[in-house]
């Protein structure tokens, strides 16, 4: 009786075993069982949960495991955006964790490197559905690619302190980058059933994509959930100021949640019952209103990142940075040189007159060499002062770019002397210029693809070179060489590097008493 009972059990769990024969494009994870969909050379997942909505109750909180479920899920599509003021190609909805994979593996057991996009749109706007941000391309140069989602605006950032008093840590804030950190926690869980390599993770992003990458690399929380990273247009080096400007974005928790009462006073809300309550799209969403930024909070973000670059408490894997060449063009306002004075000396103060003559306005206009300001207290400033600070205190390599990458248009040209705005880089990295350029020349064919041999080559081996591409030297204080994208790669020198030096001096001061007490 006992014989025949064992024999019962055994042919019903290989009945279960046969029944669950996964099929061609469907991949067992931690939740199920996905469909994605499979092509001639590639195999593609969309809208796979890595965590659980966080909607209700699990509004601004740290994010949940993903639900379970039965059957076969069919990922073939993207979820919708996170909530925003935008409106993303996929559509946006408070229930918005997912990710999506492209993968060139014929089988699980193949190790393929892994990178890892996070979107930018200043942590107000974004989502993994824009065209642009397609892995296709670079997935077939033999990698596999995920994009993440993760919230943004006042659902993604709010601090207020009965969310603090809630949790255990006790903070509140930064909701967006613990759902970056919870998608590679998934990556690292079931990347191996892609064909990915669980040890090989590369995070890469633009902008407020960029920032977040810096933070990840500064985060305790996302120790060894990555082994390379990539920032475009970004770094977080900057001290925190009750009034924020670019490149100073930071606020302490104390700050953050002061702006978190008063935004549910703005909102009608007495409790954040109340607040959780309301529809998402009756509330208001934007960078304007606080608490649509990350925080240093003193758990996800310890301490002013640049101090903590100094003292090397960060993630020390190889790192590839950079930004573009005009980024002032996306982001100065000032249309004549008065207002342009004016606004270095509301932001600056004791330095503003050094800096104006660094980056100097004309008697008539407000030309590249004054939006340059902008553009390295953004951006150029945070990548310089990143690269410096590791390569003196840390053991893995940096790698510095400058993406200068247009057209030299006439002195009749409206445009003349612009150069290479924010965000014209990714179509670029991604090799889609034909989703963002009408006009494409043998030249931004050439650099496009370079680029994408660069990022996917860093991927694979922590440093961008191979023989398809020139080669592109480590950044050090000894030899501090930048790969210019100019017509073609080519290694220069950094770029106002002794205008770099005067608005170090400014930051520099910013970290003293003095310099704090200034800014409050």
């Amino acid at each position: 009786m006992k014989q025949i009972y064992f024999l019962l059990v055994a042919t019903a769990m290989l009945c279960m075993s046969a029944c669950t024969k996964l099929q061609p494009g469907q991949v067992k994870v931690e939740g199920g069982i996905i469909q994605g969909t499979v092509t001639e050379d590639l195999t593609i997942f969309k809208g796979i949960p890595f965590a659980a909505p966080p909607v209700g109750e699990l509004r601004w909180k740290a994010p949940q495991p993903a639900v379970k479920w039965e059957g076969i899920k069919q990922t073939t599509e993207y979820a919708p955006a996170p909530f925003q003021g935008g409106n993303p190609p996929s559509g946006k909805s408070e229930d918005c964790l997912y990710l999506n994979i492209w993968t060139p593996a014929k089988s699980a057991d193949e190790k393929i490197p892994v990178l890892v996009w996070i979107y930018g749109g200043g942590f107000s706007f974004g989502s993994t559905s824009e065209p642009v941000h397609n892995g296709e391309h670079l997935a077939r140069k033999g990698v596999v690619l995920v994009s993440i989602a993760y919230r943004v605006g006042q659902l993604g950032f709010l601090s207020h302190p009965e969310l603090s008093a809630e949790n255990q840590n006790p903070v509140s804030g930064n909701y967006g980058l613990l759902d970056q950190i919870a998608g590679l926690q998934w990556i690292k869980d079931n990347i191996a059933a892609f064909g990915g390599d669980p040890n090989k993770v590369t995070i890469f992003g633009e902008s407020a994509g960029g920032i977040s990458v810096s933070m990840l690399c500064a985060s305790p929380l996302a120790k060894g959930l990555f082994h390379g990273a990539i920032s475009q247009s970004g770094g977080s080096f900057g001290p925190t100021r009750t009034i924020t400007y670019p490149g100073e974005n930071m606020k302490t928790l104390q700050q953050a949640e002061q702006a978190g009462i008063e935004y549910a006073q703005k909102v009608g809300a007495t409790s954040i019952a109340d607040l959780r309550k309301i529809e998402a799209d009756k509330l208001p969403m934007g960078m304007g209103m606080g608490g649509a930024w990350p925080i240093v909070d003193g758990y996800v973000i310890p301490d002013d990142q640049h101090k903590l670059y100094e003292a090397g408490k960060y993630n020390d894997v190889p790192v590839l940075i950079g930004y573009n060449s005009d980024e002032g063009a996306s982001f100065s306002r000032e249309k004549t040189p008065e207002e342009y004075i004016a606004g270095v000396k509301a932001r600056y103060g004791k330095f503003a007159d050094d800096l104006i003559k660094a980056y100097p306005a004309t008697e008539t206009t407000v030309p590249k060499t004054a939006r340059d300001l902008a553009r390295d207290a953004a951006f150029g400033w945070q990548t310089w002062a990143w690269a410096n600070l590791q390569a003196k205190t840390g053991k893995s390599k940096v790698f510095y770019y400058y993406f200068d990458q247009h057209p030299e248009y006439p002195e009749d040209s409206p445009r003349y002397g612009y150069g290479s705005p924010h965000g014209q880089d990714v179509a670029y990295v991604f090799m889609h210029l034909d989703k963002s350029k009408p006009e494409t020349t043998k030249s931004d064919i050439e650099i496009s693809e370079a680029m994408g041999t660069y990022w996917t080559n860093f991927a694979k081996f922590g440093h961008p070179n191979s023989a398809e591409v020139p080669e592109w030297p480590a950044f050090s204080d000894a030899s501090p060489e930048v790969m210019h994208f100019r017509q073609t790669p080519q290694i220069g020198s950094v770029p106002s590097a002794e205008s770099l030096k005067v608005l170090d001096g400014y930051f520099e001061w910013r970290r003293t008493p003095e310099g704090a007490e200034w800014a409050k």
